[in-house]
């Protein structure tokens, strides 16, 4: 071979080695460009929005709070007492974590309310989450002196503005759903003047099964229903994804009973003072 053959050989090696250097890295990128897509995974549907400030009723004067007011597509979700300071825990993840808007009634005697509140309170600061009053040991009011009732009333009020700053007037919860006429004029002295019961009920008071609460959850969560749950046993942290599907699926809105009604002024007797 002549020097400008063997000088042309090495030309034509070189290009060949560069195009097929090309070709493997083209057909390497296309491999990575064409690969089959992984699994698409669809992100929830977020939960309505409460309605608007300017949505806001007045409250209705002398009766008990059971449903909400008009035709519509509101949940007042409520849930109650505070027994088991984990689900009080994972209650308020929950409404973290989905946007779901809870009224919270507390009997402050429970030590939970105390060891969640830092992750509480912001929920409350925003508006997402209500605090209203439950009585301080969840006695039958029914059964206690006119001081007695009052006592309970005043301690949960007290704990509620020292701990997390809010006025929890005008809504109380009586223990049991018991209440009568010495009570309600009681509660009303102090500001508390909107005694408020439920139509619906998840049935959670005492320990039920999972399946049981969704069964009741789906009968409960209806238009316009006030609902209440509890936060005492476990079984309902393992059903939230099941309890806000039905929730999204009946396109309801979780509205707190601030989001509903406005708020009366004075409610408090320190705040008539004040004034």
């Amino acid at each position: 071979m002549t020097e400008l053959d063997r000088r042309r050989f090495l030309v034509a090696l070189a290009a060949t080695v560069a195009a097929g250097g090309l070709a493997s890295h083209s057909t390497a990128h296309a491999d990575v460009q064409g690969s089959a897509p992984g699994p698409i995974v669809p992100t929830p549907p977020k939960l309505l929005p409460p309605p608007g400030p300017g949505s806001r009723v007045a409250l209705p004067g002398g009766t008990v709070l059971k449903t909400l007011p008009g035709d519509g597509d509101l949940l007042a979700w409520t849930v109650d007492d505070g027994v088991d300071t984990e689900v009080v825990r994972l209650y308020t993840k929950f409404a973290k974590d989905t946007g779901v808007r809870l009224t919270y009634f507390v009997t402050a005697a429970y030590r939970s309310w105390t060891e969640n509140a830092a992750a509480i309170r912001p929920l409350v600061d925003s508006g997402q989450i209500q605090l209203a009053n439950h009585t301080w040991t969840h006695a039958d009011l029914t059964r206690l002196s006119s001081g007695q009732v009052a006592q309970e009333l005043k301690s949960t009020d007290a704990f509620l503005r020292n701990t997390y700053g809010v006025d929890a007037t005008p809504y109380f919860r009586p223990p049991y759903g018991h209440h009568n006429a010495t009570v309600d004029g009681v509660a009303a002295d102090l500001g508390y003047r909107v005694p408020t019961l439920w139509h619906g009920d998840l049935r959670d008071s005492a320990l039920i099964s999972e399946a049981e609460i969704v069964s009741m959850a789906s009968a409960s969560f209806t238009p316009q229903n006030v609902v209440i749950g509890h936060l005492n046993h476990t079984p309902v942290t393992r059903v939230y994804g099941q309890l806000v599907d039905i929730i999204r699926a009946r396109r309801l809105r979780t509205v707190t009973l601030n989001d509903v009604f406005l708020r009366p002024e004075s409610s408090h007797p320190a705040s008539r003072s004040a004034g």
